[in-house]
């Protein structure tokens, strides 16, 4: 009995049905064990009260109780006709369909749900009659059919349905019955209009009884086929009863089958497939439980894991491969002037070899990145490799079978890991490869390296060959010269100089900032401008790189400053940094370009050096004092550049009537020289010209220009020769303000490769002898 209000609304309480519904006129029982769905049932019958069964969307039998939100919004009216209490406290209602309802609304009533319901009287047209009685016919014999089929419903339900009158009885009784799920029950019942419902039912019955036809069919030709697998099923006993007798569990057996499935259906070439079947073969004979068979199915395994003919489909597109280098990196033009080029040949020719390409330059300028925008613009698998440290030829080639524990190498792996045959593999820090006792890595990487080679590269554990030769292959390194010199032949070398004060503010401001800001998911909470002022303070005051890195790590720290200041409510939901906010969070600033000359002195000469982390200048001093003709050389100075100074000691007694030097100095003159920063280790001939200038300085009281910066190698009759890392060197000195350079004139070609924007603003002055570098250095009096 329903629940009535004045205006007489249907009230009942709600009882969530998972994976069954109530139809009206069928008596169905419903197990409840959720504490509310207990409690709205108690509430029923202690008050005596209909209540609506309806469905939850859900069928997952974990599920919370429902809230509005996951049930249906039509139900049944239902009358609980008997209840069972169980022993483990949950209830068996039987349950009889009244009416069918449509929730108007839902409510909470203490933990459990009610809803005000209205009935629904499913529409039946006059004219529709006849069409509907033709309907209700061709739904029980469909009905009786179905069960005859469906083996999974009682046959009595054939008898039962043809003594059915009752439109609606019939109508709900099938659906009832139906072996189907829950929600295409639900679309079916909610039909409003009665025609339409039974269409649908039909429908569905002959649908699963065609499947079930066709399930019977299937059977009987599983059936026809017995007789072979009943003799292979008595062949397989005797091959486990002879297992058994030698000691192999019965699970080896299928693991071999589907193993030698394996085998036939993966592509192979000719070598590896002899390979594999032979030790296939073996591997057939050998009790599972020894240790040679793990060693054998671990061999064939990694063989077939290795991509011998999947290639990456490459739609190579020059247009395309320039827009993402240029969307990725700023900048480096020659870089990407070779890429393209390559790039460029793979668009007209299949037949190009894969490129070994060697990235050199200072950390951070973007080297590994690079490499992972190479291989998006050509489409192929990108893996990284880190060779820093490794000291073990077999890390490169594998160790071989017969050692406990053997793996393939890091090629193999690599190829494992890209999956295709034509990946994009980056080594990195290929400088930073050692060997000691075990072997030589550098040297096993000759052949991996070689195009005329890697088409044949074997490597120990795997032991066939294997072709490498469609591998693009990129390396990186900071220092060339730790490159064995065969090794460094093999790979086409492009430098990358260090970034200009410009082109840091560029990357900063599209690369940088954007991420870090994304990465601390600011955008969402504050908007955080950097003005151009301030970010080239922060590179030129709190950084002294050649590459970036450190710029991106400065930048996260203020963004992390700012996030701490918007919680504490000092930011609202804009800043613009100002200098005043980069000294308060970057605190005092670290590097002062003070620190090189300003003022012309004598015995101190600005030089200009390379390092593995870009280039420097370095102030050069000498001074005189009264003693024997010693010479003290401080500042960790490496022997090439103690020769160097030996060198410019022997000029100046050579040239000394010159510069109006005592020619007696080298007896009753100790020259000390010294380079500061002295835990920093120094070496090189490339401060030669610097250090001859500071003691011929030294020695005639002629002051040197304070801007002015100088490289070069000298030689006893005062040559100037040619040296290395001159792009890094302009920069150091544009980036200390010093814009008059004295350069070799051997590298006067090196200025043609150098971009226009590291050269803008330099006046650089090509030197052939130490005597020019002096007359353009030395203040005469």
């Amino acid at each position: 009995m329903a629940t009535k209000s004045k205006k007489d609304k249907i009230i009942l309480n709600v009882i969530p049905l998972r994976k069954m519904i109530q139809v009206p006129k069928v008596v169905v029982p419903i197990l409840i064990g959720r504490k509310q769905t207990l409690e709205a049932a108690k509430d029923a019958i202690e008050k005596n009260q209909s209540i609506l069964c309806i469905p939850q969307k859900s069928d997952d039998d974990f599920q919370e109780y429902p809230t509005s939100r996951d049930i249906y919004r039509f139900g049944t009216m239902s009358l609980i006709s008997q209840e069972f209490p169980l022993p483990d406290g949950n209830l068996r209602l039987l349950c009889e369909g009244l009416e069918m309802v449509k929730v108007k609304r839902f409510f909470q009533t203490g933990n459990f749900i009610k809803a005000e319901v209205e009935i629904i009287e499913k529409v039946i047209s006059a004219e529709d009659l006849d069409v509907i009685e033709a309907y209700l016919r061709n739904l029980k014999t469909s009905f009786k059919s179905y069960v005859r089929l469906n083996n999974r419903i009682p046959n009595e339900l054939a008898q039962a349905v043809e003594v059915i009158d009752d439109r609606d009885e019939l109508f709900y009784f099938c659906l009832n019955y139906m072996d189907i799920n829950t929600r295409n029950k639900q679309a079916i019942f909610q039909h409003t209009d009665f025609l339409k419902g039974l269409k649908s039912l039909i429908l569905y019955i002959n649908k699963e009884a065609e499947i079930i036809r066709l399930e019977h069919e299937i059977e009987n030709d599983v059936r026809a086929s017995l007789s072979k697998i009943q003799k292979e099923y008595f062949l397989n006993e005797q091959l486990k009863q002879i297992h058994k007798e030698l000691g192999i569990a019965e699970d080896s057996d299928a693991d071999l089958i589907n193993l030698k499935k394996r085998i036939s259906d993966t592509p192979l070439s000719k070598d590896a497939r002899e390979k594999v079947e032979e030790e296939f073969k073996k591997l057939s004979r050998i009790n599972p439980q020894s240790q040679e068979h793990t060693v054998l199915l671990n061999y064939i395994t990694w063989v077939l894991d290795l991509p011998w003919e999947a290639n990456t489909d490459v739609a190579v597109n020059i247009d395309k491969s320039e827009e993402i280098l240029n969307r990725d990196h700023y900048g480096l033009k020659d870089v990407k002037e070779r890429i393209l080029e390559y790039i460029s040949v793979m668009q007209i020719s299949d037949g190009v070899k894969g490129q070994i390409i060697c990235f050199a330059g200072p950390p951070g300028v973007g080297k590994t990145s690079l490499g992972k925008s190479i291989a998006s613009s050509l489409g192929r698998d990108f893996v990284r490799i880190s060779l820093g440290g490794v000291r073990d030829e077999a890390e490169i080639r594998g160790h071989r079978r017969t050692y406990v524990g053997a793996i393939p190498g890091i090629i193999m792996h690599s190829m494992k890991k890209a999956k295709s045959t034509n990946p994009l593999i980056m080594m990195d820090e290929i400088d930073k490869l050692s060997s000691d006792f075990r072997g030589d890595p550098a040297s096993a990487l000759l052949e991996v390296l070689d195009p005329e080679q890697n088409s044949h590269f074997r490597d120990h554990y795997i032991d066939i060959e294997y072709d490498l030769s469609k591998v693009v292959f990129i390396t990186t390194a900071n220092d060339i010269h730790s490159i064995p010199r065969p090794l460094l032949d093999r790979m086409e070398l492009i430098e990358l100089p260090g970034y200009t004060e410009y082109e840091k503010l560029n990357i900063a401001k599209n690369h940088l900032i954007p991420r870090q800001i994304e990465e601390h998911s600011l955008a969402k909470l504050i908007k955080v401008n950097f003005s151009d002022e301030v970010i080239h303070n922060i590179i030129k005051y709190y950084t002294r790189e050649s590459g970036v890195r450190n710029l991106e790590r400065i930048i996260a720290k203020v963004l992390r400053k700012i996030i701490k200041d918007h919680l504490k409510g000092e930011i609202k939901k804009s800043v613009t940094l100002t200098q005043k906010h980069i000294h308060k969070y970057l605190g005092v600033e670290k590097y002062s370009h003070s620190e090189t000359n300003k003022k012309s002195r004598v015995g101190v000469v600005n030089g200009l050096a390379w390092t593995a982390v870009g280039g420097e200048t370095m102030t050069i001093e000498v001074v005189k004092l009264p003693g024997e003709g010693k010479i003290s050389l401080t500042g960790q100075l490496g022997d090439v550049m103690k020769e160097s100074a030996q060198a410019a000691i022997s000029f100046a007694r050579l040239h000394a009537e010159e510069y109006n030097i005592p020619k007696d100095f080298y007896k009753n003159l100790d020259i000390h020289l010294h380079i500061p920063e002295g835990a920093v280790p120094k070496d090189g001939p490339s401060a030669g010209v610097t250090m001859a200038t500071a003691i011929i300085s030294i020695l005639s009281d002629l002051p040197v220009r304070h801007d002015i910066a100088m490289t070069g190698e000298i030689t006893l009759s005062g040559a100037v020769l040619a040296i290395g890392g001159l792009p890094e060197k302009l920069i150091a000195a544009k980036r200390e303000g010093i814009f008059n350079i004295l350069i070799p004139q051997k590298n006067t070609k090196d200025l043609e490769e150098i971009s226009d924007e590291i050269k803008s603003g330099l006046n650089i002055t090509p030197v052939s002898t130490i005597s020019e570098v002096l007359e353009l250095a030395l203040i005469k009096k």
